[in-house]
């Protein structure tokens, strides 16, 4: 458990250096961050459970007990990149747990020691000691693994308090370096020692040579040297026998050329299995070299690596040449010739390598970004053993060379030639791969459709990210075995189907041109586990649709669902998730749309005809048409027709069933006697030879009032229908108050049928006559009759006839 316990704490203290609040952060209530906080005291108000603790890059120039006395269970301790001068461990005696404490980037200059019986990482680095500080009490220090420290001189005496300690790192950090006694180094006993110069210094040699002799792995920085190569101190030729390093790292290096070959020999017969040099300038005054030793030595470097060494991996990287004139060939030919498995030189600015001369034992190489061409391995068949080949960010150009390359290497599975300036036109020379070739990428060139016509056919993994392609053509050499596709960051406007690709199983197709991808896809490609098609520019549609229910149906299979599947058409939904796309299946269903607005229209028909039905529209559709009919013919009458003149005092309109009334007792009453009342009866003034609605409409027009006799007769009666309906008109279409009803006999409404809905108003809105039973009504009847009919008619021709 506190194996488990101590691993959060110490990942907990290495993101100290991600934090930048100026307020205290407490990540929970063990951590609490005071990092850059512009601090030149400790706080007082530190919570007392606090288990890891950041002070870094602040101001704080002392430190005392009771700042931490109550911190009982403080495990880390981070109080690099301050001003502190005097380190005194007894400020800590009460943290009994504190395993970490960094301490770099100070000034401290003076230690008053204490031990600190469950330190496990001290670093005291980046301060200025002039002596190593290293206490007696360092020595009880038995769960200690890390050390870090600094000084300007190193002597033997220095390491005595812990060279029976086994340590696993130790981290020197040697500024204004002006002493060291030889071998003291070798005291230690760590695996790792890192040695940090900080410019231009004496013994950057002799502690080189005393640290492969050290540890297992052995890492220089600044390996600077301006003194000339006369100077140079050679190894001592005991040394083989002493060098325990197997892991050698040299970085930031400036040396002469022939300084380095020197070194390199030494190395090539160590025991040295990993050799890493990055950020390398070699430099030298040319006629130096070649006075002393240049030529001598890549003589002595041409007959070594034909030799077996325990070297097996060479890196390079960052290589710049001061050089200006020296044979290239002959250095490429010593790296050909190497007798190592792993060469690494990137970014070199190297414009050829040579094909080994005999068959070589690499198996992997990395040429990344140099200058290399299409020229590189033709016609090279000594690399049997290659598997693994980079050539990243070069200036390839013609995919099929590539191809005629790997051909004769036989083993190789990966290759990298991504970051170049690949094409291929699709010519009649078919390429040739290497057959064993499994894995290959493409990404970052300037490839098209016309690639398909030259992949390796046993290939399992293909990446064509960011190219040119727009089209998967159907005549595409089929690739049986491959299983992941990558056509990221290309033109493609649709899923492609897996014809040519029967064994896929994923497909990245993200950041292409693709609005709606095919539903379809899947049904092609049924062994494919995972699809990335995020990122496109989708077009929320009813095409949509059915690509959004896979996700539905078949649940995990599209990779950065749903935040990667975004609208971008139309502008209204810009931004909206697909998942949260819904169309209607009416709305997207072209055929059950129609059926439905048909079957809507349908429905629509039916209520119109049965209201037309129920309302009786046809009739009153039939009147109007002949009421405009009569006006028509009216208005084209010869010039001399004068049209309608008021001929009569009233129009009778009755039921034949009321007849016997209207005759006996109606018109009687109204012609005889004073007044002289002139009534309109269809019997006697309807003019033969004329339709019976154009002499209704006639009547109306001439009759000064319209009197309608009404009885439950009335309402049955058609033709009664009709003249109620044109008086009605005449009423509305000239603003006259033309009509008089005589309730003849009570009409129950339920009598009154649905079509009669204006009779039905005219009775609710008008008042009416109604014919008294008591005979000594009746005379107030007939007065109140003539009153509402007495009008003085003009005297027309007919009038007098």
């Amino acid at each position: 458990m506190r194996s488990l316990k101590n691993i959060y704490v110490f990942t907990c203290a290495f993101t100290f250096t991600l934090w930048n609040d100026i307020q205290p952060s407490v990540g929970d209530e063990f951590i609490v961050n005071y990092s850059s906080s512009l601090l030149t005291n400790v706080p007082k108000n530190i919570p007392v459970r606090t288990q890891v603790l950041d002070f870094s890059h602040n101001r704080i120039s002392g430190l005392s007990i009771s700042e931490f006395i109550y911190l009982s269970d403080l495990q880390v301790l981070n109080l690099s990149y301050n001003l502190i001068t005097v380190l005194d461990f007894s400020v800590f005696i009460f943290n009994e747990n504190l395993e970490y404490l960094d301490l770099s980037y100070n000034n401290i200059s003076k230690v008053c020691c204490l031990t600190l019986a469950w330190l496990r990482h001290l670093d005291l680095s980046f301060n200025k000691f002039t002596v190593l500080p290293i206490c007696q009490e360092f020595g009880n220090m038995f769960h200690l693994e890390y050390l870090g420290l600094s000084a300007t001189m190193i002597r033997k005496s220095d390491f005595r308090y812990i060279k029976h300690l086994q340590l696993h790192t130790v981290f020197l950090t040697l500024r204004n370096f002006s002493l060291y006694e030889h071998q003291s180094l070798t005291v230690l006993t760590t695996r790792n020692l890192h040695i940090a110069f900080a410019a231009n210094q004496n013994f950057i040699f002799s502690l080189l040579y005393d640290g492969m002799s050290t540890s297992e792995n052995l890492k220089i920085v600044n390996l600077r040297y301006t003194l000339s190569y006369k100077d140079f101190p050679s190894p001592p030729s005991t040394l083989l026998k002493k060098i325990k390093t197997t892991a050698l790292t040299l970085d930031a290096v400036d040396l002469q050329w022939a300084i380095i070959l020197q070194i390199f020999m030494l190395i090539w017969y160590s025991p040295v299995e990993h050799l890493t040099v990055r950020n390398l300038t070699f430099w030298g005054p040319l006629e130096e070299l070649t006075e002393y030793a240049f030529l001598p030595l890549l003589s002595s470097v041409e007959q070594l690596i034909s030799l077996d060494s325990s070297m097996k991996a060479l890196t390079l990287e960052h290589v710049r040449n001061k050089v200006y004139y020296f044979n290239q060939e002959i250095l490429y030919r010593q790296f050909s010739e190497m007798n190592i498995a792993n060469l690494t030189i990137n970014d070199a600015y190297m414009p050829h390598m040579l094909c080994p001369n005999r068959t070589s034992s690499f198996q992997y190489l990395n040429f990344s970004h140099n200058a290399l061409t299409d020229e590189l391995f033709q016609n090279c068949g000594t690399l049997m053993d290659l598997k693994l080949l980079i050539l990243q960010k070069n200036k390839f150009e013609s995919l099929r060379k590539v191809s005629f390359m790997t051909s004769r290497m036989k083993s190789l599975k990966y290759l990298d030639m991504s970051n170049n300036l690949l094409r291929h036109d699709g010519a009649d020379v078919k390429c040739q791969w290497a057959e064993s070739l499994s894995e290959l990428d493409l990404s970052s060139n300037q490839l098209a459709d016309a690639v398909f016509e030259c992949l390796p056919v046993n290939i399992k993994k293909l990446s064509l990210q960011n190219n040119q392609i727009s089209n998967i053509p159907r005549g595409m050499v089929k690739l049986e075995s491959l299983e992941e596709l990558n056509l990221a960051s290309n033109r493609l406007a649709d899923l492609p189907g897996c014809s040519g690709f029967a064994s896929l199983q994923f497909l990245n197709i993200e950041m292409n041109s693709i609005l709606t991808p095919s539903a379809d896809f899947f049904q092609s490609c049924p062994r494919v586990r995972e699809l990335q098609a995020g990122h496109n520019p989708f077009k929320c549609s009813c095409e949509l649709q059915a690509f959004i229910g896979l996700e539905r149906q078949l649940g995990g299979k599209l990779f950065g669902w749903p935040a990667a599947y975004v609208c971008e058409y139309p502008e209204g939904l810009r931004g909206t998730e697909l998942k949260d796309f819904h169309l209607s299946r009416l709305a997207c269903n072209t055929t059950l749309l129609l059926v439905t607005a048909l079957l809507l229209t349908l429905v629509l028909v039916a209520v119109v005809a049965f209201l037309c039905i129920y309302l009786d529209v046809p009739w009153y559709v039939r009147m109007t048409w002949q009421w405009t009919q009569t006006k028509r013919r009216a208005w084209h009458n010869p010039a001399g027709d004068q049209g309608p003149v008021l001929q009569f005092h009233a129009f009778i309109s009755y039921s034949e069933r009321d007849s016997l009334w209207v005759k006996n007792e109606l018109i009687p009453n109204l012609e005889k006697g004073e007044g002289c009342v002139q009534l309109c009866q269809h019997e006697r003034n309807f003019i033969p030879g004329k339709s019976i609605v154009e002499n209704i409409i006639n009547c109306i027009e001439k009759s000064y009032k319209s009197i309608f006799v009404l009885s439950p007769n009335f309402v049955q009666s058609e033709w009664c229908h009709y003249e109620l309906y044109f008086a009605h008109h005449k009423l509305f279409s000239e603003n006259s108050n033309s009509l008089i009803l005589i309730l003849l006999e009570p009409i129950p409404p339920y009598l009154i049928p649905a079509r009669y809905h204006k009779l039905k108003a005219l009775m609710a809105k008008r008042t009416y006559l109604e014919w008294p039973k008591e005979r000594s009504k009746r005379a107030l009847f007939w007065a109140n009759l003539r009153a509402a009919i007495s009008i003085n008619l003009p005297i027309s021709s007919e009038t007098n006839e």
